[in-house]
């Protein structure tokens, strides 16, 4: 019997995706459309989001099967994404997938967008599977997790305000960098010092311990309202222009000790130095290397560029193994802005 053929949809915020995935993580055909649009409001805006959606998705969808050489009939799992993201973006791709697995009798898989990102690393890196770390990194979503296997795990930490990714945009708009910001801010720093501005590295200091509540947490609202007040004196002094990129590469390197820090405690913790990277910003270069350095011989997979921005290959390889776990969707399931991650559970003991 053939491996099944999964068609991944994927639109929970600008990215209208499709992809279609032969098992266990050969991609056939894989298009992402991104709306440039946004890039003149300096951030998503929903109903515009939506709109691209509902006007892209057949000639993105087509795109896929036709790149994959099969026919909307040769396919045999439907996997979306169901959750979390913008409530009208994400009902677009769930109702069209909905309809397309009414009409063709076929299994329809409702994904959890962030436990996708921690499957898009394995599509490219066959070791990237459980037991591990996981950092899970985008602009709606900062985590920290426990992986020991798929479809298990253990929320460590998480943000308890901006997330990393919307704190790159937001100090990127308060740059006049442009939007994305991760990007942006990147390409900048890559002419700054890291050094050159001593900005805060929230909930962490060298007096935590375990039981610390702040432990394994993150925010990033105090970083960015720090760099807001240092840009201000900045532009009255008339330096902004010639500390840019230092501004930039000093933010980045708040970021990134913060994250990597965060890290080797979960390593510690778990007695695990495998780790891997999920969303947009596990595509910085600085985060990756930074990791690497800290982690010594340990292991790090991170997914390519194309993989760590939102795409329907990592929905179709979430979808695929929730389908071979019988963990099917009716044709009533619905969007939710706020899905739950599936089979996550809470920090216990630190220490086990």
């Amino acid at each position: 019997m053939p491996a099944p053929l999964v068609l991944g949809i994927e639109t929970s915020c600008d990215e209208t995706s499709a992809a279609v995935l032969r098992a266990p993580r050969t991609v056939l055909g894989h298009v992402i459309l991104s709306q440039d649009v946004h890039a003149l409001y300096g951030g998503v805006v929903p109903e515009i989001a939506s709109r691209q959606h509902l006007t892209a998705i057949d000639d993105v969808v087509a795109g896929a099967l036709r790149e994959a050489g099969v026919g909307l009939h040769d396919i045999d799992v439907i996997a979306a994404t169901a959750g979390p993201g913008l409530i009208g973006a994400l009902l677009v791709g769930l109702t069209y997938a909905k309809a397309l697995a009414f009409a063709l009798e076929r299994p329809l898989v409702a994904v959890h967008h962030m436990e996708a990102h921690l499957f898009a690393t394995e599509l490219e890196h066959e070791s990237a599977h459980p037991p591990f770390i996981g950092l899970l990194v985008s602009g709606g979503h900062t985590m920290l997790v426990w992986v020991p296997e798929w479809g298990t795990y253990e929320l460590l930490g998480e943000t308890r305000d901006d997330a990393a990714g919307e704190a790159f945009d937001k100090v990127a708009k308060i740059l006049g960098l442009g939007y994305p910001g991760g990007p942006a801010i990147q390409r900048v720093a890559a002419d700054g010092d890291p050094r050159a501005f001593a900005f805060p590295r929230p909930m962490l200091s060298g007096g935590q311990t375990p039981d610390d509540p702040d432990y394994f947490a993150f925010s990033f609202s105090g970083l960015k309202t720090s760099v807001l007040t240092r840009v201000r004196e900045l532009e009255q002094s008339g330096e902004l222009d010639a500390r840019r990129a230092d501004v930039a590469a000093s933010f980045q390197a708040a970021v990134v000790d913060v994250l990597v820090a965060k890290v080797m405690r979960a390593v510690e913790a778990r007695q695990c130095n495998r780790v891997v990277l999920g969303g947009g910003v596990a595509a910085s270069r600085a985060l990756r290397d930074s990791l690497t350095a800290a982690l010594g011989g340990g292991e790090l997979y991170a997914p390519s560029a194309r993989l760590a921005t939102d795409n329907a290959a990592m929905i179709a390889r979430a979808g695929l193994f929730h389908y071979e776990q019988g963990d099917l969707a009716p044709l009533s399931v619905t969007a939710r802005a706020d899905l739950p991650f599936p089979g996550l559970a809470r920090l216990t003991a630190v220490g086990v």
